[in-house]
């Protein structure tokens, strides 16, 4: 039972928490110190640490979103430049720095000049992606340009062991770190190039922090992987990590691992590959014999028809058709003409004169045989002849008309 005038621990706290709240100076706060007790919570993805001088300490969080953005892993030691809140937890009423961003310590001007250099290579040109070289689909060789005792190199080679163990791996040694790292980096790239007869070029390091891969940032690194005649896969640091290494080359990996899988190709996947290539080569095998059948059996069949003794037997047939056709005109024609020639003499036959004598009448002639159609031609002469159906007779007249 709480007695009047008494709050809760609770109750302090969130009171604590409200005043702290209330103080803008620590609403906003950028703290520079040494990390210490670094943890990742494996399973939320936020960073616990503390942030330490000579003479004091804070603990921190820094919430996964947040990490997520940072290009730096900090490591126990390091000194580190943070931006964030203060805030109470009121669970157990310790106060703490809630981190929203960081960078190394010593980043500040070495950010700056990443940046000026990145403008100057762009407009160049050097990141342009119209000159990014294509990686081949199965490398002969592939140089390795990294330490001989580092992280990196046993990525690599566990990857490509485990995917294509056939490829050769040329490891081509050079300091990853330090002041001399970028010219002997360079150095070793064109080496690798010039000297080692592969077909792709790795550079890698495992990750550390900004001033670890500094020596990627290098503008004479940056030339030598932009210069060289061999494709440039670039595997430097974690993922989150960007240097100037990653941009002039011509694939970009997000860790050293990541570009041994994109260099050597899985040799399941190429075995699959290959089985759907030889299906393809045999189906479209097949389809061409069939076309090349088909043609055969219309090319047969246009030579048939085209054959000489073919064509004679056609003309032939043809001819005896054409007889035949001839005959039957010639017929039809003949019979026309037999029915036209019977309608004619049907014809003649009703309009000849002597076919009217057979009826009973008679013609009569002049002397001068003209025939005589009229009484008075009649009166005139005085011989008339008279044809009958049977015979003609010669006649006299006297001349006298009868009434």
């Amino acid at each position: 039972m709480i007695n009047p005038g008494s709050m809760t621990v609770s109750e302090l706290n969130l009171l604590v928490a409200e005043a702290i709240r209330r103080e803008p100076r620590i609403r906003s706060v950028t703290v520079q110190g040494e990390v210490s007790g670094f943890k990742n919570h494996i399973a939320s993805g936020h960073w616990y640490f503390t942030l330490k001088d000579a003479e004091s300490a804070i603990n921190c969080v820094m919430f996964r979103m947040n990490n997520l953005k940072a290009r730096i892993r900090p490591r126990d030691g390091q000194s580190v430049r943070v931006t964030g809140y203060v805030d109470v937890y009121p669970k157990n009423g310790s106060y703490q720095l809630y981190v929203m961003t960081m960078q190394d310590a010593g980043a500040g001007d070495l950010y700056a000049q990443f940046e000026e250099l990145k403008r100057k290579l762009y407009a160049e040109g050097l990141f342009d992606p119209a000159r990014k070289k294509q990686l081949p689909m199965v490398p002969r060789k592939v140089a390795v340009v990294t330490s001989g005792s580092g992280a990196a190199l046993h990525d690599i080679l566990n990857v490509s062991g485990a995917r294509c163990p056939w490829v050769p791996v040329v490891l081509v040694p050079t300091a990853v770190q330090g002041e001399r790292a970028s010219a002997e980096i360079a150095r070793n790239i064109r080496r690798a190039a010039e000297e080692t007869d592969a077909d792709v070029i790795v550079v890698a390091r495992g990750g550390g922090s900004a001033e670890d891969l500094w020596c990627f940032n290098a503008e004479e690194v940056a030339r030598a992987v932009a210069a060289s005649p061999v494709p440039v896969v670039s595997g430097v640091g974690h993922e989150i990590d960007t240097t100037i290494c990653d941009l002039a080359a011509d694939v970009r990996a997000a860790t050293p691992s990541n570009a041994a899988e994109i260099v050597f190709p899985d040799r399941k996947e190429l075995a699959q590959r290959v089985s759907a290539l030889r299906m393809g080569i045999s189906r479209a095998a097949r389809e061409r014999i069939l076309l090349a059948e088909r043609d055969v059996r219309e090319t047969g069949k246009r030579l048939g028809a085209l054959s000489p003794d073919k064509r004679i037997d056609a003309l032939s047939a043809r001819s005896r058709l054409t007889r035949e056709a001839l005959k039957n005109a010639v017929n039809r024609r003949a019979e026309a003409a037999g029915m036209n020639v019977r309608r004619l003499r049907e014809k003649l036959e009703a309009i000849n004169p002597l076919g009217v004598l057979e009826r009973g009448y008679a013609l009569i002639y002049a002397g001068d045989g003209k025939l005589v159609t009229r009484r008075a031609e009649a009166e005139k002469e005085k011989q008339l002849a008279v044809r009958f159906a049977d015979g003609r007779i010669e006649v006299e007249t006297t001349g006298r008309p009868v009434q």
